[in-house]
């Protein structure tokens, strides 16, 4: 009976010892992760980005092409702005401008209409942190928990689970080689669907800008759209007009 309590002791032991070490080893991913990014000291200098590039759109009556600008500014401030050609499909240019000024988000959309965005999509956006989720993710309040390696293709992976304050949860894979995030995998609320919907995000072609990695490709997949953005430019502490963050004076 005695042997039997000493190893329940121990096994009890060993369980909160692996915990804590799960805890430590998930901070130490980070911080490499960090690392391989550029560096705290680079990624804290980066106060603003735009990404311009190309976008291939794959939808059921073929591919479809178009022009993307992704501005972004610290600490959580976004401004996309998508333009497809959907001549093919019968409906001609289509234009969405989504904007987000910390607060409030906005999109103007030539085929949806012009709405207010709220929700789980506002929280995700609050949520958000630019340039990186983990460089201060403790003092606003998220978590991070990690799990089992997975394989990306056919690059091993860890599993990093971003529970922010507010918002959706997020898993984040980073290549257990390089550090560098391979994708991400968040729910989403989709109003128009009255429903959640499963959104993968794809990062590859890390390219270095000022010092700071950036991936020059992004796949985005849902069950209703895919769609890939190829960065032709990145530029990055631009001078921001802070007017494209937030909805026109004219609704338009």
């Amino acid at each position: 009976m005695r042997t039997f309590a000493r190893l329940v002791v121990a096994a009890a032991f060993l369980a909160a010892w692996a915990q804590a070490a799960s805890a430590q080893t998930a901070d130490e991913i980070i911080e490499k992760h960090l690392a391989a990014t550029g560096g705290r000291a680079a990624l804290q200098k980066v106060k603003s980005r735009l990404v311009t590039g190309t976008l291939a759109l794959t939808t059921p009556v073929g591919n479809m092409a178009g022009t993307v600008e992704l501005l972004n500014e610290a600490p959580n401030k976004s401004r996309n702005l998508m333009k497809v050609d959907l001549s093919a499909a019968g409906i001609g240019l289509v234009t969405i401008d989504q904007r987000f000024n910390g607060e409030t988000a906005y999109a103007m959309d030539s085929l949806q209409g012009n709405r207010e965005v709220t929700g789980n999509a506002l929280d995700n956006m609050k949520a958000s942190s630019f340039p990186s989720p983990f460089l201060n993710y403790k003092e606003r309040g998220a978590t991070v928990e990690l799990g089992a390696q997975e394989k990306v293709g056919d690059r091993d992976a860890y599993v990093l689970t971003y529970k922010p304050k507010t918002g959706s949860t997020v898993r984040m894979y980073l290549d257990a080689q390089t550090y560098l995030p391979l994708r991400s995998v968040v729910k989403v609320n989709v109003p128009q669907l009255g429903q959640d919907v499963e959104q993968t995000t794809d990062f590859s072609d890390y390219r270095d800008v000022d010092g700071v990695k950036v991936p020059f490709q992004i796949k985005n997949s849902s069950p209703l759209q895919t769609y890939t953005i190829t960065a032709t430019k990145v530029e990055q502490n631009i001078q921001v007009d802070e007017s494209l963050f937030s909805k026109p004076a004219d609704g338009k």
